[in-house]
């Protein structure tokens, strides 16, 4: 499929109802979808296509579900039960965080830069507020977990800061395995290993903790990357080939129902 995945349970969805999916709603989508990118041309040059692999995280500021209620991903510590999609409060085993601070008149790299997900774009009520993540943090959507840089639709999903907040603080939750919490009642991922965790200003803390030896424990759902321009290509021949026949990769599905999504709420508004 041109994806690079990660399994631990769950499967791709089935060709037969990929079909379904596209009857019910391709029109649209296809619709949506074009009328959004010719919206976002003038602000974005391209397609995200690249980020660092390094930095999958929650802005300053997100809610996240906890036993007690949200509480903001800042305030949280070592110890904190969270909620996982699958209603369990587990407890947080550690939380990294990472500063960036940007030069007078100078704009984010799109690989640092956050990802807005407007409130009500994967559905409704969800997420429950505006949502910041950088752009490698995956979603949880359909079974299979997909980095939000994939879904920038330039309208409901776009790179961009929340009003008044200059420097970007990055915050990730660990638990003792890799899992799905609700942050503004979205489902995303959790911190999960790979070679990063140096990147965190925080790690010594970790390594007091737990020591340097770590392994990497199984990803919670397939993860789906696009791994660079050659990708993205193969994505856009599987767009054509779909008007004919739905061959959409997953990524592509959660893109078009969301971009049909977006379109139907500016046609409304």
């Amino acid at each position: 499929m041109g994806l690079e995945e990660g399994r631990r349970s769950g499967e791709l969805p089935s060709p037969a109802r990929r079909h379904l999916f596209h009857v019910l709603t391709g029109a649209a989508a296809f619709t949506a979808t074009a009328a959004l990118s010719t919206q976002a041309s003038a602000r974005y040059k391209r397609p995200i296509t690249w980020c660092d692999p390094k930095l999958p995280c929650f802005l300053r500021g997100t809610s996240i579900l906890t036993d007690k209620g949200d509480v903001p991903v800042e305030a949280l510590s070592i110890g904190d039960r969270v909620i996982t999609v699958s209603g369990v409060a587990r407890p947080i085993k550690w939380v990294g965080q990472r500063t960036y601070r940007r030069g007078a008149g100078s704009q984010w790299p799109e690989s640092i830069e956050p990802i807005r997900v407007a409130r009500s774009a994967l559905a409704d009520n969800v997420p429950s507020a505006d949502l910041y993540l950088s752009p490698l943090h995956a979603l949880y959507i359909d079974g299979v977990l997909i980095p939000i840089m994939h879904l920038v639709n330039g309208s409901t999903i776009r790179p961009g800061m929340p009003e008044g907040m200059r420097d970007i603080d990055y915050f990730h939750i660990e638990l003792e395995t890799h899992d799905v919490i609700l942050a503004e009642g979205a489902a995303a991922e959790t911190y999960r290993l790979f070679d990063n965790r140096e990147t965190f200003s925080n790690f010594a803390e970790y390594f007091r903790l737990y020591g340097r030896k770590e392994q990497a424990p199984p990803s919670y759902a397939p993860f789906l990357h696009y791994r660079g321009r050659r990708d993205h290509l193969t994505a856009l021949m599987r767009l054509g080939v779909s008007r004919v026949i739905d061959v959409r990769d997953p990524i592509q599905i959660a893109y078009d129902r969301i971009a049909a999504r977006a379109l139907e709420a500016a046609l409304s508004a």
